[in-house]
């Protein structure tokens, strides 16, 4: 089935965005059912790099990030990444009229995300195996908090709950103080890279010349990615059963690895997995004798000298300014970063080079500074062509686009359908 893309009207993109060349994804149409953040974000990236994403919401909630943290003139700043490159559509899928649409759309579709408790699709006549009768070659990515089956399926879930449950809280923190949640979506923002990921293999396994033609369910529980971040800690356990502790900002594998405060109230971090770096940072900080004791060979052996290292490197550090020290370590070659907060992302000059935070002119709010995408590709580079627009902008163009007169449109406005 060849998925039909209908061109987008002007979103107030700058020249060089309406003129960007077409991502590897042109011509992929993806339906982003999801709220919050794990799936939206999904198909955000998938956007980014040439989908056709038609985000449907509620016609009366909408996705919840739509007002989620801070806004100006009442305009939420999150969706405007989140609903970037996304057009918008409104429908009440629990109602006949709106799964109906919901059907139509995903009849032409390549890709369905959503993350409702599972047997919600179910229960409104939309299971996968109705989606796939009707579309074959559809490619369905199930997010929810805990996978679609076992004891917590049905439990809600959320980013927060996955960071507690897969280890990462637990190992987060000083040794003497609480386990420790990220200030951000970090499990949000890992499953939905996972989530991509998947996604792309299964339209792999679809169109490639040993694949199959058809599409399948990809179930992604998002307290699962975390816990293949955490590296050798299931290992350590199941063979020699221990559990890694809090060390703060150390390393239960090397050191020195540390935050350190310079003499200018600014902060650095420094890294030594490599023992070749571990002793340029010793000799540039006046201590090359340590090198030569039988434990510094071994970055865990290291570990449990970190006091002394620490207290070697700290002092050094703590002794002069910032640009002094970044400017020592990297004529050592050695491994040291800033601590940054956003506003030194802002002026960085390798940010500014990468165009890492690029500037989308906002139909709402004008000039808008916000994360660009991910990667660059050299034939097929991503863009950001809009940034998120009103809840059902796009009603029009997508549902008149599947033949739904003015008049049914109205009526179903009228309904509270869309």
């Amino acid at each position: 089935m060849e998925a039909e893309q209908i061109v987008p009207r002007d979103r107030s993109a700058t020249d060089d965005q309406r003129t960007a060349p077409p991502g590897p994804l042109a011509g992929l149409v993806v339906v982003d059912a999801a709220t919050l953040f794990a799936g939206p974000l999904a198909a955000t990236i998938l956007g980014d790099y040439g989908a056709d994403v038609v985000k449907v919401e509620h016609p009366d909630r909408g996705d919840p990030s739509r007002t989620h943290g801070a806004s100006k003139d009442g305009i939420g700043l999150w969706w405007k990444m989140l609903g970037r490159n996304k057009r918008t559509v409104t429908a009440n899928l629990g109602r006949p009229e709106g799964a109906d649409l919901l059907k139509r759309l995903l009849a032409r579709a390549d890709v369905l995300i959503e993350n409702f408790r599972p047997g919600t699709l179910e229960r409104w006549g939309l299971s996968p195996d109705t989606l796939l009768e009707l579309n074959p070659r559809l490619v369905i990515a199930r997010v929810t908090g805990f996978g679609q089956h076992g004891p917590y399926s049905r439990r809600p879930g959320f980013g927060t709950l996955a960071e507690s449950m897969s280890g990462f809280a637990a190992v987060t923190g000083e040794p003497d103080g609480p386990p420790t949640l990220p200030p951000f979506g970090l499990a949000d923002g890992v499953a939905a890279l996972t989530c991509v990921s998947a996604v792309t293999m299964a339209l792999h396994h679809r169109d490639s010349p040993g694949g199959t033609g058809r599409g399948q369910v990809v179930d992604l529980a998002i307290i699962e990615p975390l816990v293949t971040l955490l590296g050798p800690q299931p290992m350590v356990w199941d063979q020699l059963g221990r559990v890694q502790p809090r060390t703060g900002n150390r390393s239960v594998n090397n050191a020195p690895r540390n935050t350190y405060q310079t003499r200018d109230g600014r902060w650095v971090a420094i890294s030594t997995s490599a023992n070749s770096i571990a002793e340029r940072v010793m000799r540039l900080v006046g201590h090359p004798e340590v090198i030569d004791e039988p434990w510094f060979a071994s970055g865990a052996e290291r570990a449990e000298h970190a006091d002394l290292l620490d207290a070697y490197v700290g002092g050094w550090i703590a002794e002069r300014d910032l640009d002094e020290v970044v400017r020592e370590f990297e004529a050592a070659q050695a491994a040291v970063a800033p601590i940054y907060d956003i506003r030194d992302v802002f002026a960085d000059p390798q940010y500014q080079a990468l165009d890492t935070i690029t500037t989308v002119d906002d139909e709402d709010l004008g000039p808008l500074r916000m994360q660009n995408v991910l990667f660059r590709l050299s034939a097929t580079p991503g863009s950001i062509r809009w940034s998120g627009r009103a809840r059902g902008a796009d009603n029009d163009d997508v549902w008149g686009g599947l033949g739904v007169s003015a008049e049914d449109l109205a009526a179903l406005r009228d309904k509270g359908i869309v």
